[in-house]
């Protein structure tokens, strides 16, 4: 079908515009296509009613009765609505995001196995003040959803620190580097909007990553950046530790063989060891 068109010629150049006719036309198909079958299904339910209506009206003769079943059922509409466009939506949309949960707890575990633990175990080991309070860190089988919580609560008061002479700089830098393009993979995600404290983990850990890869040499640094580059250390020490937590607290519940190599590799455990010893 040829679409009608209005034309403008110049002196060498002949301009296609399209009428408003033809536009109305294009808007009409791209409605018709997109809602076609709802309006054909609409159209055949709604002459299913009549038919059935007019049947019994009919057979049975009794034009009251039904008018009054009709109007009975009018009156149910509303309610059948807010069921439907309410309730069954509100089911819809928890499932929804329980899939969308999943999705990105996978994400979260991804990072932890490829960038999390070794970064939170090389900073942990930093940390002045932490061997007093390891034992509190080294998460058990046994654990219920309490101990997790306690543990939570404690590493949101836990009073953080580094120690910069012990921070590896360099090999910090070119492990970050290494990670960048995985980094970058994640924050393009769009999964990550529905977990708002894990966004800011992995923004402060790319963060990090910008600042170590943008210095040429890490090795002979001024004190008062390595003050600086502290201060963003423990940013993403304390993010890490926390969201660790929740991370663990997850894979207990839903995957415990994820969570038996994941204790095993817990990054506050000076012995750790990924072999099964007993």
């Amino acid at each position: 079908m040829r679409i009608p068109v209005c034309t403008a010629k110049s002196s060498n150049v002949e301009i296609f515009i399209p009428s408003c006719a033809t536009l109305h036309q294009l808007q009409g198909g791209a409605i018709s296509m997109r809602y076609g079958w709802q309006l054909k299904l609409g159209l055949v339910l709604l002459s299913f009613t009549v038919i059935v209506y007019s049947i019994k009206f009919l057979v049975l003769k009794n034009p009251s009765d039904t008018l009054n079943y009709i109007f009975n059922s009018l009156g149910f509409v509303p309610i059948s609505a807010f069921l439907v466009t309410i309730i069954l939506n509100e089911l819809l949309t928890m499932r929804s995001r329980r899939e969308r949960l999943e999705k990105l707890n996978m994400v979260i575990g991804t990072f932890f196995s490829e960038v999390g633990t070794d970064l939170l175990t090389g900073i942990s080991d930093c940390d002045p003040g932490l061997a007093s309070v390891r034992k509190n860190l080294l998460v058990r089988e046994t654990w219920e959803k309490k101990d997790f919580d306690d543990l939570r609560t404690f590493l949101e008061a836990y009073s953080y620190d580094l120690d910069g002479s012990k921070v590896d700089v360099p090999g910090l830098s070119q492990f970050l580097s290494e990670k960048r393009n995985f980094l970058l993979r994640l924050l393009e995600n769009p999964a990550l909007l529905e977990h708002q404290m894990f966004t800011e983990t992995l923004r402060a850990v790319f963060h990090l990553t910008e600042e170590l890869d943008r210095r040429k040499c890490c090795s002979d640094l001024p004190e008062t950046d390595i003050i600086h580059i502290r201060g963003d250390l423990l940013r993403v020490y304390r993010q890490l530790a926390i969201q660790w937590v929740d991370y663990m607290q997850y894979l207990k519940k839903y995957y415990p063989y994820l969570f038996s190599l994941a204790m095993r590799t817990n990054p506050f455990d000076q012995n750790a060891s990924v072999i099964v010893k007993k």
